[in-house]
């Protein structure tokens, strides 16, 4: 279901400098999403935090015990464990950003109309649509920077200035994502498809990233696929 329209009537179209103040406007709806994350927090601990902390621990430690870590297929990492956390960490930013941006937001539009109260204010569609990107680019990325936290002392990081690019990293990883996936939320009559959108896009697009093994293994057509794909240029 599309976002309800806002157009204005001729009287209040809004002047150019107006139009240019679309940033001022989205920050107006700073409180409701500080008060949403602090309500809400507490439900998200185990999905941003303690999962990709049980990956780091089942892929790294355990089945990376079995991974030959003198070969030169990893890349040039010391271990099978440091190779994984960067395309954890990218995957990360995937999963938070694609499933903010499905069901909460299509919750908006239908169930909850967030958004249609939003709107009985001075905030236009764009407005709020971009409201939404930077709120979801925001916690995504504060989420990716608590999970960096313990991969420092796995020795993932070979610099504290490696460490803060690879954040900043995450939240364009989170602008990629979020973006294009709050356009077709935006257009949905129904929520079926994105039972679609994550079993033919989000999954293979997580375990063909390089993120696991390296992309070099996969033939070439699909090779090109998975480079071509934000996640795998992410981490990469």
């Amino acid at each position: 279901m599309a976002l309800p329209s806002s157009a204005p009537s001729p009287a209040t179209t809004p002047s150019p400098s107006v139009r240019a103040g679309r940033l001022a406007l989205a920050a107006r709806t700073t409180d409701y999403w500080a008060t949403l994350v602090r309500r809400t927090w507490r439900g998200s601990v185990t999905t941003a935090f303690v999962t990709p902390l049980l990956y780091v621990a089942a892929m790294g430690y355990f089945l990376g015990g079995y991974v030959d870590a003198s070969s030169a297929s990893l890349g040039g990492a010391p271990s099978y464990l440091a190779y994984i956390c960067p395309g954890l960490l990218a995957g990360q930013a995937m999963l938070l950003s694609m499933g903010d941006m499905t069901w909460p937001v299509f919750g908006r539009i239908t169930w909850d109309k967030t958004y249609l109260a939003m709107l009985a204010t001075p905030l236009r569609v764009g407005d709020v649509a971009l409201a939404q990107i930077l709120a979801t680019v925001t916690t995504t990325g504060l989420a990716c920077a608590v999970f960096m936290v313990p991969l420092a002392f796995v020795g993932v990081y070979a610099s504290p200035g490696g460490a803060l690019a690879a954040l900043a990293i995450q939240f364009l990883l989170a602008a990629a994502f979020a973006t294009p996936v709050l356009a077709l939320t935006a257009g949905l009559r129904g929520d079926a498809a994105f039972s679609v959108l994550y079993r033919l896009v989000q999954v293979p697009m997580y375990l063909f990233s390089g993120a696991f093994f390296p992309v070099e293994n996969l033939p070439e057509v699909i090779r090109w696929i998975a480079v071509a794909t934000p996640c795998s240029t992410g981490w990469s």
